[in-house]
């Protein structure tokens, strides 16, 4: 792993002149993010090899770098899963080539099932804390003193200071955003009844398929993380309304411009 972790750095480096400082994750709908970028050079994953293949629809395969207000930044339009068949050490790769070209600061995004009642389809939350229900842990396995720690603190896994400035910003151009905890299933299948009233009874105030495990690599990494959870829908069972995932992606078309809001603003902010 740490062969092909080089080896895709000193691709990426040929190709990029300058030192990302902030990676952005961009979940199902959300990739069209990345054409607010300056400068832009997209790589790929293709073109990488040792990179995992992106097959879910709404993910389109590819590292987008360029530069916010003078930020130099990398997007992943396309992230992956595993319930694509991917080990956590697969779908957390890409949060090791961040931190050995340099990034500082990782936005990790998602489309969201909201599992709180007083939650909306459309509406953003940051992500304050987090539960991993996978079973999966990229940290498992041989350890790398290099890449990190091996027993991994993470009560601040969601930076305090990213929580609250992203709060500020909200509360600026009146987005309103919530604050919540954020559940991993495994999927693909979407959740059950059942298991939406557990999510709630643990604590957690939207469920997804992705984020955790990558928020985990993230903090072994020493990066600073902000997460963002755009909801797409109402989980089953607190509605009526059955979920698929065109209509997710319909939501995400909705929900874009006060995404993109949001996120502009955050990464303006940064150091």
């Amino acid at each position: 792993m740490n062969q092909t972790i080089h080896h895709i750095v000193n691709k990426i480096k040929q190709q990029i002149g300058y030192t990302p400082k902030v990676a952005i994750i961009l979940g199902s709908g959300l990739g069209n993010f990345a054409n607010n970028l300056e400068q832009k050079k997209e790589i790929a994953y293709e073109m990488l090899k040792g990179m995992p293949k992106s097959t879910v629809a709404g993910h389109k395969g590819k590292f987008v770098f360029g530069k916010i207000d003078g930020v130099p930044v990398v997007c992943m339009q396309g992230r992956f899963h595993l319930y694509e068949g991917y080990s956590a050490k697969q779908v957390t790769l890409p949060i090791y080539i961040f931190k050995e070209l340099g990034v500082q600061s990782l936005i990790v995004t998602n489309a969201a099932g909201a599992v709180n009642k007083e939650y909306i389809a459309g509406d953003l939350m940051v992500i304050t804390d987090h539960i991993n229900l996978t079973g999966h842990n990229p940290l498992v396995g041989e350890h790398n003193e290099k890449q990190g720690v091996r027993f991994v603190d993470m009560a601040n896994a969601y930076n305090i200071e990213y929580v609250k400035k992203l709060n500020e910003i909200s509360t600026k151009h009146n987005l309103n955003l919530k604050n919540g905890v954020y559940m991993q299933f495994l999927g693909p299948n979407y959740e059950t009844p059942a298991e939406v009233q557990m999510a709630r009874v643990m604590g957690a105030d939207a469920v997804g398929m992705s984020t955790t495990i990558e928020v985990i690599a993230g903090v072994h990494s020493e990066l600073k993380v902000a997460g963002i959870s755009a909801i797409s829908n109402m989980a089953v069972g607190v509605t009526d309304e059955a979920v698929t995932h065109e209509k997710v992606l319909k939501t995400m078309k909705q929900t874009e411009q006060k995404f993109t809001k949001l996120l502009l603003e955050f990464i303006k902010q940064l150091d």
